[in-house]
C-alpha cells in the first residue's frame, strides 16, 4: 500500500504558473509509473502527464510545452510545474502510482493508487 497526497494547488489568473507535488509514502513506487491527472466536473479523468522509473514522460497535448512532470526519488516526491495556465486546466489535480515499470501510459485505469486531489483554478 503507499500513500499520496498532492499539495500546491490554488486560484490564479490565466498565463500564472503553479507547481503541485505529490508525496509518496513509499519509496518504491517512484522506480515505477507516477502520473497527474485532473478532472474537470462533469468530465472524465483525463491522463496530464506520466513518468516512468527511467524519467522517460508523455505528455497530454493539450498541456504540452507548458507542463512540466518530474520526481525527486530522494524526497519521494513527484512534481508538476504547471506554467502558462489557461482557464481550460481548471480541474481537480490527482496523484497516481503504480507499482509496474513500463510505458506509463495517460490511462487513469493503469494506475491503482491515487491521492486525494488538489484544486486548480484559472480565471481569466
Amino acid at each position: 500500500q503507499v500513500q499520496l497526497v498532492e499539495s500546491g494547488g490554488g486560484s490564479v489568473q490565466a498565463g500564472e504558473s503553479l507547481r503541485l507535488s505529490c508525496a509518496a509514502s513509499k519509496s518504491s513506487y517512484s522506480s515505477g509509473c507516477m502520473g497527474w491527472f485532473r478532472q474537470a466536473p462533469g468530465k472524465e479523468r483525463e491522463g496530464v502527464a506520466t513518468i516512468n522509473g527511467d524519467y522517460s514522460t508523455r505528455y497530454a497535448d493539450s498541456v504540452k510545452g507548458r507542463f512540466t512532470i518530474s520526481k525527486d526519488p530522494a524526497e519521494n516526491t513527484l512534481y508538476l510545474q504547471m506554467n502558462s495556465l489557461k482557464p481550460e486546466d481548471t480541474a481537480m489535480y490527482y496523484c497516481a502510482a503504480v507499482n509496474s515499470a513500463g510505458r506509463c501510459p495517460l490511462a487513469a485505469h493503469y494506475y491503482n493508487y491515487w491521492g486525494q486531489g488538489t484544486q486548480v483554478t484559472v480565471s481569466s
